[in-house]
């Protein structure tokens, strides 16, 4: 895992259960320019619930991907996430860095609920310059095997990664690029994939809580399906429709109550086991449920609070034809990932 770094060109590659997405972005330039960005679609059954069922068709994919992008580097950056990956805020005594890193293997096993002789180990100082007897550290922890398995699978496809990031800092580079507002006080960001919910919770900037909610749109999907007896393509156009149908209504009020739950859980969460007493002040969702007609609309009521779409190129340069054929309103909301996965560049 690495967090920081530069080179010209990087790609970001998301590796989803519905999707197989690549950002190329150019960092030669006075800011970061996306010139590229190519979406492949999997099969149902090709991940589950994080599992790759079938190897073959995912490298397939992985390779096609990155081929499409037309651009040879050794920069590529991709990411793990899920439950065996930890991300947590710690308060420890303060130390020089490298008395840290000696430190940092007793503390997490007070805090990652994992062998540590099975997990690949991070952490980065939050408050370097300052000068209380403690310091806050993000201190993350991912499963080894879980590292692995994700770097064999591109090299599988021909396309070794020169960094693994976590799917939660990719998340947060992008959005405090496109959302520098929103790095004060306390929000939430909210990534609504095919299967899952990643839920984050920023404070001042800072990651200090992620969650992974059991909703996405494949659940909305079956509940039309379900209920109104539609096939896998009208549910899908009701979905990716701009125009909210009286048929979403039970969907949206369902699968909304289950993500507004989990926001409102995690948030009580930190009010009453960390030091952070700051109230949630806003919502932002993105990812390929963000697009839901009425969802946004209707979490903002629920939660009583203002929830908007989080739109991953709102301030990125992009090349004219990065996006070729790609409608930028529908896909916008799919490239937080993967476009901060390309923000991040190997060292």
């Amino acid at each position: 895992m690495a967090l920081f770094g530069r080179k010209k060109i990087t790609i970001g590659l998301d590796v989803g259960s519905g999707l197989v997405k690549a950002v190329v972005i150019d960092h030669s330039g006075p800011s970061p320019e996306l010139v590229k960005v190519v979406i492949t679609p999997l099969t149902d059954t090709a991940i589950v619930e994080g599992e790759v069922m079938d190897p073959g068709l995912v490298t397939d994919a992985i390779r096609q991907t990155l081929e499409a992008t037309g651009v040879k580097t050794k920069s590529l950056v991709t990411a793990v996430g899920g439950r065996d990956v930890i991300v947590k805020k710690i308060s420890i005594e303060r130390v020089k860095e490298a008395q840290a890193r000696e430190l940092m293997r007793w503390e997490a096993e007070q805090h990652v609920p994992f062998d540590m002789d099975s997990v690949e180990l991070d952490f980065q100082i939050l408050d370097p310059d300052g000068d209380g007897l403690d310091m806050s550290v993000l201190l993350v922890a991912a499963k080894r095997e879980l590292v692995e398995s994700k770097r064999a699978l591109l090299e599988d496809a021909g396309f070794p990664p020169s960094v693994i990031d976590v799917d939660a800092f990719a998340l947060h580079n992008a959005f405090e690029a496109n959302y520098p507002d929103a790095m004060r006080g306390t929000v939430a960001l909210i990534n609504i994939g095919n299967e899952q919910t990643n839920l984050n919770i920023l404070d001042d900037g800072v990651p200090i809580l992620t969650r992974d909610l059991a909703v996405g749109t494949r659940r909305f999907r079956e509940d039309m399906q379900r209920e109104h007896g539609l096939g896998v393509d009208d549910a899908e156009d009701l979905l990716r429709g701009f125009d909210r149908s009286p048929m979403l209504d039970s969907t949206v009020a369902m699968r909304g109550e289950e993500l507004a739950v989990g926001i409102e859980r995690a948030a009580t969460f930190l009010s009453t086991a960390s030091r952070n007493s700051g109230q949630l002040r806003a919502v932002y969702a993105c990812g390929g449920g963000a697009r839901v007609p009425g969802l946004v609309e209707w979490l903002s009521s629920r939660l009583r609070l203002p929830v908007q779409p989080a739109n991953a190129l709102a301030r990125i340069t992009v090349r004219e034809g990065a996006l070729e054929f790609l409608s930028t309103d529908e896909v916008a909301p799919l490239l937080m990932l993967p476009v901060g996965l390309a923000l991040r560049a190997a060292a």
